[in-house]
């Protein structure tokens, strides 16, 4: 994801989740960590036939990474694509050296959730009222990389 698909991106974004939808500073914000030798941050975007159709965002901190956003156009969600885009922030997290990922997900994105367990991810917790204006609470979820597990083993 680059600035200059902010603008496509938001659209997709006050779409899918017109109750808590990002605003184009956060997006911004989050770009601006994203280049460079000292980028944290890695974004990116899916694109069809009448433009961007999915995207997704990882931030990484030390050995932690945590996935911010995974978002696919209605008419594909269950092709494969979200799948597909986080695989990418996956390989992103081993990139940045992360031995840990973490995510949320709202309690009643139960797609969501089967999609993350299919990649590893285990429920750990929950956070109250995570999700603003409409007080829903979200699952958090954690991945340890293989990484991690063989450092341990090894170590």
């Amino acid at each position: 994801m680059r600035w200059w698909d902010i603008d496509r991106v938001l659209g997709l974004e006050k779409e899918l989740f017109p109750e808590d939808a990002w605003s184009r500073g956060m997006f911004w914000s989050e770009l601006a960590h994203a280049r460079g030798p000292e980028a944290t941050r890695r974004y990116l975007v899916a694109e069809g036939e009448g433009g961007i159709v999915g995207y997704a965002g990882l931030a990484s901190s030390g050995e932690q990474a945590d996935v911010q956003t995974i978002a696919v156009a209605r008419d594909l969600q269950g092709t494969g694509l979200g799948g597909r885009l986080l695989a990418e922030l996956l390989r992103a997290a081993t990139a940045f050296e992360c031995h840990e990922v973490m995510l949320e997900c709202r309690v009643d994105n139960v797609r969501a959730q089967k999609l993350y367990e299919r990649y590893g991810f285990e429920p750990i917790g929950f956070r109250r009222g995570y999700y603003q204006p409409g007080n829903v609470d979200a699952l958090v979820m954690r991945l340890i990389t293989d990484q991690a597990t063989e450092e341990k083993n090894h170590g």
